[in-house]
């Protein structure tokens, strides 16, 4: 949940990053994005270190790491230093969720597995709810500093409570391994990702590249929309006030972790049928949703927005899809890696979409706080459209030939020179 807050934590305050920098949107841009590309960055040596040390000492650094960036960013007088604080930000960020999975794996029987990750996951992302109102009220009724010191003090004092509390595995064990206590059946948990055979062995399977493009095009409008850009918009664009603007945002959270059972579920029911009901609908839902948003004349009545919200909520819950065709078409040995290749693809499209919504927004002169209007930021929206054909293109093409690989669907006959 903490690791969850720092990561979203210019959610609600991107305006006033704007302003206290003095950064047109490419900059404010770049904040997030440097962010996502060393939390991208730092999953292979993470899984080394996860391997080599176990769960509580790399979280613990990871907590640290988090602490010293948020310090940095309260303390920073320039944009240099700013996208320091967010570099170190990330690097932090990049160790919790796999360490708090590896824990999950060594302390709990194997087959709950799913469930506790789920559960993780779920209580993970009321971290974007305290960013989106408690951080922003103490920034503003004190100030920049007292804001992200006070997240900073957090992250020390959870260093503190992660290296005092937690331990690797359970005392009767003397190894990290999971447990299924149905079968009897033990196996090493591993983090790291095989870079050499592991990486070319599972993108070879069309499933993980059906996983990559999946986890690609689900999840990065949301991202973009909660992360940064989607607090500038309802305000400076739409003209919602900050209230209705957090609340609109606390839609988006909500929706999302009640949709992540729910979609889950019927993810498990319905193995084959995962893309074309789940996944494929929850992309034309956003992109339905945020069209309707552009084109409507003038500002959009608040029940649309709160629609769009819902429907970008979709986006998450439907790229934990990505992962369960990762694990159904890879065997064990080589899971972490075919994970890794998925998560990478989500990480790819949102730090594109972020960048080029700010590219777009200084290529038309509203680069900053003071020149943000509305018609700007629909053109800047309207890149994110590229990616959803791009990735539904590559989602559809890979389903096909995933399909052909499991003997569902026959293979293509080959043409005809006649």
């Amino acid at each position: 949940m903490l690791a969850v807050t720092n990561r979203s934590s210019l959610s609600a305050v991107g305006v006033d990053a704007a302003e206290r920098f003095q950064a047109d949107a490419a900059t404010l841009s770049l904040f997030a994005v440097v962010q996502l590309a060393m939390y991208g960055g730092m999953q292979i040596p993470v899984g080394v270190l996860l391997d080599r040390y176990g769960a509580r000492p790399i979280m613990t650094i990871g907590m640290l790491l988090m602490a010293v960036g948020q310090l940095t960013m309260a303390l920073s007088p320039s944009v240099g230093i700013a996208i320091l604080a967010r570099v170190l930000l990330g690097a932090g960020d990049a160790a919790i969720f796999p360490g708090v999975l590896r824990l999950i794996a060594t302390w709990f029987p194997a087959q709950r597995a799913p469930l506790m990750v789920q559960f993780t996951g779920i209580v993970g992302q009321t971290g974007q709810l305290i960013a989106l109102a408690p951080l922003a009220a103490v920034l503003h009724a004190t100030s920049w500093t007292i804001a992200f010191g006070s997240v900073a003090g957090l992250g020390i004092l959870f260093a503190i409570l992660v290296f005092a509390l937690v331990r690797n595995h359970p005392p009767e064990r003397d190894a990290d391994v999971a447990v299924n206590t149905d079968t009897g059946a033990i196996r090493v948990v591993t983090s790291a990702i095989d870079t050499g055979v592991g990486i070319r062995g599972s993108w070879a399977h069309p499933g993980t590249r059906l996983a990559f493009w999946s986890h690609f095009t689900t999840p990065f409008a949301g991202t973009a929309f909660v992360l940064l850009w989607g607090m500038p918009f309802l305000t400076a664009g739409e003209g919602r006030t900050t209230a209705e603007a957090a609340t609109i945002l606390s839609v988006y959270v909500i929706v999302g972790m009640a949709l992540g059972p729910i979609m889950g579920d019927i993810s498990r029911r319905i193995p084959h049928l995962r893309s074309k009901a789940l996944v494929l609908p929850a992309i034309a839902t956003q992109a339905v949703a945020w069209i309707a948003v552009i084109a409507y004349p003038g500002p959009a009545p608040l029940w649309l927005l709160f629609a769009l919200a819902v429907a970008l909520a979709m986006g998450g819950p439907a790229s934990m899809i990505a992962f369960d065709h990762a694990r159904t078409h890879n065997p064990a040995h080589r899971l972490s890696t075919a994970t890794g290749v998925t998560n990478a693809g989500g990480f790819l499209a949102a730090l594109i979409a972020i960048f080029m919504i700010g590219l777009a927004l200084d290529l038309q002169g509203a680069g900053t706080p003071a020149t943000y209007t509305l018609d700007a930021f629909r053109v800047a929206f309207l890149t994110q459209i590229p990616l959803w054909a791009l990735g539904t293109t590559f989602i559809l093409i890979e389903r096909k030939k995933t399909r052909i690989r499991l003997g569902m669907d026959p293979p293509r006959r080959p043409r005809s020179n006649l």
